[in-house]
């Protein structure tokens, strides 16, 4: 394995985590903040751009997953993948308790 492999894991994990709260938001009909709300993601986007930025984030993770080469053969990509899933969800844990506050 080469050291690019680790990387593509460590996002995948990054951009599919981060796809759950869109997607989830977004079938559920709510709107929920996006990189294209106004703040920049502070404010409220449709469910509709929630549920297709949801899907751009599972295309991406997905073809990370590939290029990376996720394999239990090799168990260090695995490490990194679920490493950028636990640093994504507990970012965005944290970002999204401070949203709820305000």
């Amino acid at each position: 394995m080469f050291w690019y492999h680790y990387v593509a894991c460590f996002f995948s994990g990054v951009f599919l985590t981060n796809a759950v709260p869109h997607f989830v938001q977004g079938i559920s009909g709510n709107k929920f903040p996006t990189v294209f709300s106004k703040p920049r993601g502070q404010g409220l986007s449709s469910p509709f751009l929630n549920i297709a930025w949801a899907w751009f984030n599972i295309l991406v993770g997905y073809l990370l997953l590939l290029a990376g080469q996720l394999s239990n053969q090799a168990p260090l990509t695995v490490v990194f993948f679920l490493l950028g899933m636990a640093l994504v969800s507990s970012r965005l844990s944290i970002r999204f308790s401070a949203k709820r506050k305000e």
